[in-house]
């Protein structure tokens, strides 16, 4: 089991090869380098399949967002769907071009637009489903199928627990303080 610590590291200092004391965790322990890591690990299983159906991960998670929430405002998908909003408007007209999603104006603003998963959309999630349940069903069976609902779980756990915790929005200089 990894061990949590904030012990002190000494590190090399840009200016020579002498070691400093600096009070930060072991980059090893960096919580969102783990979880770089882990999604890395899972996501190069997926990559190939979704390759093979001419999708790249971010258009696979509108597709996903769209069967699970149905028809959504644009700036709500990107929030459901963890993607910025230039990236975003390239990937939907992407998407529409090749008809898997339908764009629609919101009729009392129109600089609204509401976005759904078409027919054609549902059946491409459909041919990439079984070889995606067959990847999960691999990781359940290597990483044992418990520990994967427990590791669910404490991502939601962590994930809600950070809402509330204040962001910090500027970084401030202790010497000049």
């Amino acid at each position: 089991m990894v061990r949590c610590t904030n012990e002190v590291r000494k590190m090399p200092t840009p200016k020579s090869s002498k070691t400093a004391t600096v009070p930060i965790r072991d980059f090893s322990r960096s919580l969102p380098m783990s979880l770089l890591r882990a999604r890395e690990s899972v996501m190069r299983h997926f990559r190939p399949s979704l390759r093979a159906h001419g999708l790249t991960e971010q258009q696979w998670r509108i597709l996903r967002a769209l069967t699970s929430h149905g028809e959504v405002e644009v700036t709500e998908l990107a929030g459901i769907a963890y993607l910025l909003g230039p990236s975003l408007s390239r990937i939907l007209r992407d998407l529409e071009t090749r008809r898997l999603i339908k764009r629609r104006l919101v009729k009392s603003d129109l600089r609204r637009s509401m976005v759904m998963i078409t027919a054609k959309g549902l059946q491409l999630i459909d041919a990439v489903a079984p070889s995606s349940e067959a990847i999960y069903a691999e990781i359940a069976r290597r990483f044992g199928a418990s520990k994967l609902g427990d590791l669910q779980e404490m991502l939601h756990l962590l994930e809600s627990s950070l809402l509330t915790m204040p962001v910090a929005t500027e970084i401030i200089d202790e010497s000049e303080a």
